[in-house]
């Protein structure tokens, strides 16, 4: 069976079981033959079961079966909407099981731009895998280019770019793979911190830009629209809605909180949202806000 048949098969069962919540395996079974996931051949029990541990590696989904009831469920559903490798590989395989089967409609598909710096991408995974240094011929903007040796701690996707968090022998640095314009192994070994998590190292940003902004109690009120779009799509794993309410206008709008240390990145993902995001507190975010909304003035 070709790889790409099996990986429909295992998104096929993690769907099924996320939509229907709980299933017994002929059930399962028969729903896998309705839809013709094998051609409509039924689903056998070893291949199942073989299937649910490729999955729990795989994607870290946990398929389990209660003993009373024999019904099969996943245990661990938060899974299916964290911002885990495991994740988006999920969600990466899913879109191309759907897409290959509908080339007929190829041109009625319209997709972003794919990530850019992938052709080191490679090389920098198998660096960070085998703990060895790099060796990066790197160009910033309006820059001549250096050559740069960093230890490659993580990578993180943002807005269709790849990002390489390394550490200089000094300090931690972020590096765009599209502005790469050679990437080397070398035979330099590094050890990993104790205890590092590239989660939690970027678990207080938005995006990728990390500086000493200090952790705040971020809170905005979202009118009109933005209320259902920060719903749908949280800006951050810190978002909280707080209360809803009407202004003396007549004007519906609801409260978010976020604690989150708020770069530039954060906060021009707050304007991109035009007067649909209004900074309510702190002051000092407030003013930075009002200052960088008349800067972008200047221009009209």
């Amino acid at each position: 069976m070709r790889p790409a048949q099996i990986f429909h098969q295992y998104i096929w069962i993690i769907h099924t079981l996320s939509r229907h919540g709980e299933l017994t395996f002929e059930e399962l079974s028969q729903k896998w033959c309705d839809d013709r996931v094998a051609e409509g051949n039924l689903l056998v029990r070893s291949s199942f079961n073989r299937h649910r541990d490729a999955i729990a590696d795989m994607f870290g989904i946990d398929i389990r079966c209660t003993p009373n009831t024999y019904r099969y469920y996943i245990a661990n559903p938060s899974r299916l909407g964290d911002d885990s490798l495991e994740r988006w590989m999920f969600s990466t395989l899913a879109v191309h099981g759907v897409l290959s089967d509908s080339m007929s409609i190829k041109d009625r598909v319209v997709l972003e731009s794919v990530p850019a710096g992938v052709e080191f991408l490679a090389t920098i995974i198998q660096a960070i895998k085998l703990g060895r240094k790099i060796l990066m011929r790197y160009q910033r903007f309006g820059a001549e280019s250096y050559d740069k040796v960093v230890e490659p701690y993580a990578i993180k996707l943002f807005r269709q770019r790849w990002y390489l968090l390394s550490f200089t022998g000094r300090h931690y640095a972020i590096y765009a793979l599209d502005r790469m314009q050679d990437v080397q192994l070398t035979d330099e070994s590094f050890l990993l911190p104790e205890g590092f998590s590239a989660q939690d190292y970027f678990g207080e940003y938005y995006g990728v830009m990390t500086t000493d902004e200090p952790l705040t109690h971020l809170v905005v009120r979202a009118h009109r629209w933005a209320p259902n779009y920060l719903r749908t799509l949280p800006l951050h794993h810190s978002q909280r809605e707080l209360q809803s309410g009407t202004l003396p206008s007549g004007a519906a709008y609801t409260d978010f909180s976020f604690d989150i240390r708020p770069t530039v990145d954060f906060l021009g993902e707050l304007l991109s949202h035009g007067d649909g995001i209004e900074v309510l507190e702190p002051e000092d975010v407030r003013l930075k806000m009002m200052e960088m909304i008349d800067n972008a003035r200047k221009w009209y």
